[in-house]
């Protein structure tokens, strides 16, 4: 017979195995104290000497059995909410009464039911006019890496027919271009339209009031927690209203991720709109009172119109209501950039063409599919993602020579112009151009912007949806109201239905990594594991 295998061990490793063990247990010990978890005090009852026991017992069934007539009929009433909505959705023609019949729930219910069957891109351009229309000043942001890629003119144009309203630019994540190109945008934009120099605040992650700092020269240290330009744009905010002579409204709009709503969070000196690193999360018009002067509107982001460049798609598409394909987005983007500074910032050995560029980055930062080959579809959306988003130093020259766009002229131009103080803003803009600390030309990567990007502002301009992308927003929708009404908890004093937004936030619609070779993969395993077993049979029955 053969013998077993010992399981003997040095003394060595048997003590550092019960060392590591002692260490674990105490690291354990530690957290659950840090935690402060106690175990459960089990619940003595009510004492047979206690007066009145028999009353208090009778009491707390009474509770507990309402309690559950409570929750039966909250469960009642969502399943007949959720076959309301789903009726309303597949009857367009029973709509008006539907929603009528709602309204004393409140505002939100009416409308998830209006916006439920409309595209996403179509509610954008809504709330956009009900901004543009509610102004008196619209603040276009920019972003200063590409600004000549974040205008729309057809957005501009709308404001300058509209003949008494003000557009000012805002150049915002100012500190991530080199400070030369800075002044050459300033100085080429100010040509046009009253300009602001902003770095806004950054830091999704604190909810807290932002603590104000009396930057001098030595606050460049504070390079994520400082906002610059706030003075000067308050300033000419203000001046503006003393003029007028009467409360302001200001609408603050751009593409998406140029920073709208972390300028807002930057002027009111606290987080009040939604801010992340994903594209398009603003869906809706948001009244934010400054003072009791002036009031800020956040707006959704611009639709890009599918009639702009392969580059302009890719920068400016959120994927929340657009089908982005990394790997053609990336590509687009890669062949706008300088490749030497490409392959200096992302440390990859010299590329012939995109495949290759993706494939030595995958290889660089350990991106692998199963089989160990380079996953070449999220490195490309590694790089989509690092372009759109608000870290990545790159820059764009502006043009040599300064030509109008075709809805400006003189006239409009001084027009745009004249109510603001232009002497202080330029002197405020020098004094942030000189505090903020931006890259140097070879720490960036240059950029070949593809020129004004188009917009629409017209709901009829807008394409349809597929029936399949519609059915699958269906679905999200459906799921996310099951979620939401098992989640739902019970108050016994006062009962209060939670509905969701009217518009849902929906994921990135990315294209996932293929898995068609699981199956032969798992079925390989599981022959293989049967043929061992034969073998080892065979083997015993042998000897």
């Amino acid at each position: 017979e053969l013998k077993k295998a010992s399981k003997r061990m040095t003394c060595h490793k048997r003590y550092k195995i019960k060392k590591k063990v002692r260490e674990h247990h105490r690291k354990l010990r530690k957290e659950a104290k840090k935690r402060g978890h106690k175990k459960p005090r089990k619940d003595p009852g009510i004492p047979n000497s206690a007066p009145f026991k028999e009353t208090l017992l009778r009491e707390a069934e009474l509770r507990k059995q309402q309690l559950e007539e409570l929750k039966q009929q909250q469960k009642l009433d969502r399943q007949k909410e959720q076959d309301k909505k789903r009726k309303l959705e597949t009857d367009p023609a029973d709509e008006p009464s539907n929603v009528e019949s709602v309204e004393e729930f409140g505002q939100s219910k009416p409308k998830k039911a209006k916006l439920s069957k409309q595209n996403p891109k179509t509610v954008h351009c809504l709330e956009l006019k009900k901004v543009i229309e509610a102004s008196d000043i619209l603040l276009e942001v920019l972003d200063a890496r590409d600004p000549l890629g974040c205008r729309c003119p057809q957005v501009e144009e709308v404001i300058v027919q509209s003949g008494h309203k003000k557009l000012v630019l805002v150049l915002n994540k100012s500190d991530l271009i080199p400070k030369e190109n800075l002044e050459n945008w300033l100085n080429y934009l100010t040509k046009e339209l009253p300009t602001v120099v902003f770095k806004a605040f950054t830091n999704p992650k604190d909810k807290r009031k932002i603590t104000k700092v009396h930057f001098n020269d030595n606050a460049v240290s504070f390079k994520h927690k400082v906002c610059f330009g706030k003075e000067g744009l308050l300033k000419l905010l203000g001046g503006f209203q003393e003029t007028l002579g009467k409360p302001i409204q200001v609408g603050v709009i751009g593409f998406p991720n140029v920073g709208k709503s972390s300028i807002i969070n930057s002027l009111k000196q606290e987080r009040i709109c939604n801010v992340g690193i994903s594209m398009g999360l603003t869906r809706s018009m948001q009244v934010v009172p400054l003072d009791k002067q002036i009031t800020i509107i956040d707006s959704p982001c611009f639709i890009v119109s599918p009639l702009n460049s392969s580059t302009a798609l890719a920068l400016r598409s959120p994927a929340s209501i657009e089908v982005v394909k990394p790997l053609e987005a990336a590509s687009a983007i890669l062949s706008q950039a300088d490749a030497r500074q490409v392959v200096l910032k992302y440390n990859v050995p010299n590329y012939k063409n995109s495949l290759e560029f993706f494939t030595n980055l995958a290889q660089r930062r350990g991106l692998h599919q199963k089989g160990g080959s380079p996953n070449v579809e999220r490195a490309a959306k590694l790089l989509w993602s690092e372009w759109t988003g608000a870290s990545l130093c790159y820059y764009c020259q502006p043009p040599t020579l300064w030509t109008p766009p075709p809805h400006f002229n003189e006239n409009i131009v001084a027009d745009m112009k004249r109510g603001f103080n232009l002497e202080e803003l330029e002197k405020n803009n020098a004094h942030n151009i000189q505090a903020i600390r931006g890259p140097s030309s070879g720490n960036s990567i240059l950029f070949w912007s593809s020129g004004l990007t188009n917009g629409i502002i017209e709901e009829k301009d807008i394409p349809e949806l597929p029936k399949v992308m519609q059915q699958g927003k269906q679905e999200e929708r459906e799921d996310s109201e099951d979620k939401v009404s098992d989640q739902e908890s019970v108050d016994c004093e006062t009962v209060d239905v939670n509905y969701m937004s009217p518009i849902e936030e929906t994921s990135e619609a990315l294209p996932e990594e293929s898995i068609a070779g699981e199956p032969s993969t798992r079925s390989s395993i599981i022959l293989d594991e049967k043929t061992k077993e034969d073998d080892a049979y065979d083997f015993s029955t042998d000897y």
